[in-house]
């Protein structure tokens, strides 16, 4: 197998029923994360601000993942629950059916971002 090295060779080597939610999720990291640089690291697209990986995502053969820094899961965790998502101390799992709502995403990021830049 050979390492995917980009973010658009990633997506497009997902199962094909993630890739618009991958896409979506790029699109929103890109957006709220402009200084930061795209990586793949861990076979994960990720996004760094100063060598820290503030976001990245993942798919898998019945879900897919955003993780973030600890700090930003867990100041969100109610809101998490409430839209009836799953988190670990990092990570959230969803599916195409039962998406991270966008504004839930964008705050999660922010809340990420500034573990970093203060």
């Amino acid at each position: 197998m050979t390492s995917i090295t980009d973010h658009d060779a990633y997506i497009a080597s997902a199962p094909e029923q993630f890739q618009p939610s991958l896409q979506r999720l790029r699109e929103i990291l890109r957006r709220v994360l402009p200084e930061a640089e795209e990586i793949v690291a861990y076979s994960m697209p990720g996004f760094t601000i100063d060598g820290t990986v503030v976001a990245s995502y993942a798919a898998f053969s019945r879900q897919c993942g955003l993780y973030l820094l600890a700090g930003a899961i867990a100041e969100h965790a109610e809101e998490i629950a409430a839209a009836g998502l799953k988190a670990t101390k990092t990570g959230i799992t969803f599916t195409p059916r039962k998406p991270i709502p966008d504004d839930l995403v964008e705050r999660l990021v922010r809340t990420s971002r500034q573990g970093v830049v203060g």
